[in-house]
């Protein structure tokens, strides 16, 4: 194994992205079992919930329980996503940590996601900002269909730049960009991140947030992690999806991710082994294997050394 040549953080994102696509709806009693086992893995984010229209996404109802509900960990940050002026405010008042506010990088993705065009939300994220940074709240945004949109094709790098610069001089501490629907392959990745970086300075936070629909998304995390990325997200077991966009099947795996990056030489804080355990819990709940795969194979070396 290579000495460590960098730390990146993991975000996780499986109460929220991992769920919110899922068929059956988890009670939030078991929502906060799973917040509270990921809390004891050493993961030092955790994106919990999502203060969405439980209409638009029922998985994601009752957002405000479930963050009263945790049994917070000192050493974890605890985010809520939001899409609108509203969620913003109900995230302040939830009393989250951390407001991850998403814009779309395509007209039609935009609509169909957030019910409104790119430039109102880009109006409301400009009427909440300095709400969520008074009330002490870290301020992140993420760049949805970074790399692809499943109705328009082709994102001009052009429109990141744009979205993320305007994000920025909006108060945003971190700028993650999303292959929502798994498009990207490693030399868009590191393109990406390489123009973005440039265009908003070392001072911001970046990252990626990336899906495995096309069997790409570890190869676009390890070009992510040379190419000098602060943060990734993933989630448990590699569950997860967008409920609007098709075919965008689940997150990459986080004790999958946890493990290449360790045997890259990378420090992530995590306890793989931990994760490992919250996996197989929570696969119970599935009608089917959860997609990530160190949960069935284990750890290397540490398997052989096992057999020894």
């Amino acid at each position: 194994m290579n000495a460590k040549v960098g730390t990146i953080e993991i975000c996780e994102v499986g109460p929220r992205d991992g769920l919110q696509s899922e068929p059956r709806l988890w009670s939030v009693e078991e929502r906060i079992e799973l917040i509270d086992k990921l809390s004891a893995t050493g993961v030092s984010r955790i994106e919990a919930v999502s203060f969405v229209n439980p209409k638009r996404v029922p998985q994601m109802g009752d957002a405000e329980a479930v963050m009263a509900g945790i049994t917070r960990n000192n050493a974890v940050i605890y985010a809520g996503l939001a899409l609108n002026a509203r969620g913003a405010d109900r995230a302040v008042d939830a009393g989250v940590d951390e407001l991850r506010y998403v814009v779309v990088a395509s007209e039609t993705f935009n609509q169909k996601n957030q019910g409104t065009t790119i430039e109102k939300t880009l109006a409301d994220y400009r009427s909440i900002a300095s709400r969520v940074r008074e009330a002490g709240i870290k301020l992140s945004c993420t760049v949805g269909a970074s790399f692809g949109c499943p109705f328009e094709g082709e994102v001009a790098t052009e429109d990141v730049i744009n979205i993320a610069n305007q994000l920025v001089d909006g108060g945003a501490l971190e700028i993650g960009l999303a292959d929502t629907i798994g498009a990207a392959v490693p030399t868009q990745i590191s393109n990406l991140i390489t123009k973005v970086r440039m265009a908003v300075g070392n001072g911001i936070g970046l990252g990626c947030h990336l899906h495995n629909t096309r069997n790409t998304g570890f190869a676009n995390a390890a070009a992510a992690a040379t190419s000098g990325i602060d943060f990734l997200d993933a989630s448990i077991g590699g569950i997860g999806g967008c409920p609007f966009a098709p075919q965008a099947t689940g997150n990459i795996a986080t004790e999958d991710l946890c493990f290449m990056l360790r045997n890259m030489g990378f420090a992530t804080g995590v306890d793989i082994e931990k994760l490992i355990a919250v996996s197989h819990w929570a696969e119970q709940f599935f009608d089917s294997p959860l997609p990530g795969q160190v949960m069935k194979a284990g750890l290397f070396p540490e398997v052989v050394n096992l057999k020894a």
